[in-house]
């Protein structure tokens, strides 16, 4: 576990619905905005349907993308989908302040996820070959992506729960050829939503190294 420090805070926020681009904005403003006193923020969400690519991202991984928006970010990866249904966490942390790496932020979040699915019965585990969480049956039901910046991270993760499925079939996932899965999918009765981002921001809370957390302004 990093050693968090409690003279830092960590705020959790709920923000439902929100556009994209809107979201990616106030990330990196958060980022450039923030200082030595800042406090650490996971920001829970969704999106409308909107393909994001990677800075690394080959076009020829988009196959038919149709009325769906394809926008270009700065994190790191390759194409994916994210849709109602799907929970999206971003987490802007100080990785400095908690003397952890790239790595490691990238390593407890799909630990969380992993962690979470077991709290319902699901064995999933990680791939040393491409950041995310496959069921043991070898789909993806998590996708990561970061970006780093004044030693602060922003993007995150994205956790199947209850979504059209049928978008992914309008691109090759992370450039994995991988098919795709979701929690409702995979145990019944399935928890609703706020069950699951309650279990994973406690989770995320733990890895993190955090006794507990906040919650924020549940607007941007």
């Amino acid at each position: 576990m990093p050693s968090g420090t409690q003279k830092s805070r960590l705020t959790i926020r709920h923000l439902g619905l929100q556009d994209f681009t809107v979201t990616y904005e106030a990330m990196k403003a958060f980022v450039e905005q923030r200082d030595d006193n800042s406090g650490d923020e996971i920001w829970f969400l969704e999106h409308n349907p909107i393909f994001t690519q990677g800075q690394a991202g080959k076009p020829n991984h988009i196959l038919e993308p149709g009325d769906i928006p394809v926008i270009k970010t700065d994190r790191g990866g390759q194409v994916t989908y994210h849709g109602p249904g799907q929970i999206t966490a971003y987490l802007m942390i100080d990785l400095k302040r908690l003397k952890i790496g790239v790595r490691d932020l990238v390593t407890l979040m799909e630990q969380a996820i992993v962690d979470c699915l077991k709290h319902w019965n699901i064995e999933a585990s990680p791939r040393s070959d491409a950041p995310g969480v496959y069921t043991s049956d070898g789909h993806k039901i998590a996708s990561l992506g970061l970006r780093i910046r004044k030693g602060s991270s922003y993007h995150g993760l994205n956790f199947n729960i209850d979504m059209d499925m049928t978008p992914w079939q309008r691109i090759n996932p992370c450039g994995l050829g991988v098919e795709m899965t979701q929690l409702v999918d995979l145990v019944k009765p399935s928890p609703s939503k706020h069950q699951v981002i309650d279990k994973l921001a406690e989770l995320l809370q733990l890895g993190l190294g955090y006794n507990s957390y906040q919650l924020g302004n549940q607007s941007l």
